[in-house]
């Protein structure tokens, strides 16, 4: 008996891990379809996938070590060297180590006479399920070092085009820390010197000084509460939002928060056009291909949007149809991708659409930017202004009752 991990969504729609034991992997799909379920992925847990989810420290491979992977394999590939070769020179020279077990496994595992693909499909923690699907195809077709060009060119645009959402998140974050730094050491090193002050002149403290020394004074001997309550808070958020519930309540949010909605929407159209354009390329039929596109999406609202089209495509509908119907893709979306099926060049259109929304990420995340910097430096100031005029008015009421003596 044998490991399986799998993704399944249920009959109300939820999206379920988890592992099973079966014979080999036609069982553990016959076992899942009999519950009902809708199977996303079901994947052997190997012993490097099981090392993989014990070892906390080992970096995970990031879109940009793939694509280093695919590039460099394709150079030994054109050259001759026969493929097992090429994994252990690839093995030897990758510096991220748990790609470079991966590769090491996957290179075990062909010399045992299995494929590439069932190599790569042994390690899902490490090579996506588009991954394995495209080289697949290519193992099919004959056409290995085109699905691995393919697959560098997706791995590179995905490494940018989280480069470019890191910049719409990092920055506001870093900015939103140090903000918050400063009103603390106003507040804890600051003000408790004002205070001692006013308490030796006995002056009538007004309800905004008040408020603001008895925070200063919490901070200053109750700072362990604030800080455990907010890693609490920060524990519990994480929790809920990878729940069923938290990532419809946060998916929803995404979407309907000003700016970051927009960003979202042209994120998600930017890697289905771009995703779904590299597997109709190598072959894979639309209905399986929107399959492996719905695992890429982190919104689980596009997620739905995709498997519900997968459904509908299957049933004979148009593709454009039920994006329509969903109406979470942008209208020019649904327009392209309804010319490119009525013209027979949905992968055509694909493409268009992809390098367009790509452009227009990086667009709206400096918008994002330009408009996060002020509203964080507007807060900062409102609040800074709050703590000063707080310790001023006493101050100002003292030296108004001295002068009309």
């Amino acid at each position: 008996m044998a490991v399986f991990s799998y993704l399944v969504i249920d009959k109300r729609g939820k999206e379920i891990k988890g592992t099973l034991d079966a014979a080999g992997r036609e069982e553990a799909l016959s076992s899942l379809r009999q519950r009902g379920d809708l199977v996303i992925s079901v994947n052997e847990v190997g012993i490097l996938s099981r090392d993989i989810k014990l070892s906390i420290f080992t970096k995970k491979p990031t879109a940009r070590d793939l694509s280093v992977f695919c590039r460099q394999f394709v150079s030994i590939i054109d050259a001759g060297v026969p493929l097992a070769s090429a994994l252990e020179m690839l093995g030897e020279q990758t510096e991220n180590k748990l790609l470079a077990k991966a590769i090491n496994e996957c290179k075990r595992t062909i010399e045992r006479g299995e494929t590439l693909s069932h190599a790569m499909d042994q390690c899902p923690d490490v090579f996506p399920k588009m991954f394995v699907t495209m080289v697949e195809a290519g193992e099919a077709a004959g056409t290995l070092d085109v699905s691995f060009t393919r697959m560098a060119v997706q791995f590179e645009k995905e490494a940018k085009l989280k480069e470019t959402i890191k910049k719409a998140t990092v920055y506001p974050t870093i900015i939103s820390i140090v903000a918050l730094l400063a009103i603390i050491v106003l507040l804890t090193f600051v003000v408790p010197t004002f205070e001692d002050m006013l308490n030796q002149l006995g002056v009538k403290l007004p309800t905004i000084t008040s408020v603001v020394l008895a925070i200063s004074g919490f901070l200053q001997h109750y700072w362990y509460l604030v800080l455990g309550g907010v890693l609490i808070f920060v524990f519990i958020l994480r929790e809920y939002k990878e729940s069923s519930s938290g990532r419809y309540l946060f998916g929803k949010l995404e979407l309907r928060l000003p700016l970051f909605g927009d960003l979202a929407k042209k994120t998600a159209s930017a890697r289905m056009a771009r995703t779904l354009e590299n597997l109709l390329g190598s072959g894979l039929p639309l209905v399986d291909s929107l399959s492996i596109v719905s695992n890429t999406m982190t919104n689980i609202y596009y997620k739905g949007s995709l498997l519900a089209a997968r459904e509908a495509v299957t049933l004979g509908s148009p593709l454009a149809a039920q994006f329509a119907r969903d109406n979470l893709f942008p209208p020019l979306v649904r327009h392209m991708i309804s010319i490119g099926e009525e013209t027979g060049s949905i992968e055509h259109m694909l493409t268009k659409l992809a390098d367009y929304y790509e452009e227009e990420v990086e667009g709206a995340t400096e918008r994002l930017m330009a408009a996060i910097e002020p509203a964080i430096i507007v807060v900062l100031a409102v609040v800074v202004g709050t703590i000063i005029i707080s310790i001023m008015l006493p101050m100002a009421s003292m030296y108004n009752g001295i002068s009309g003596m």
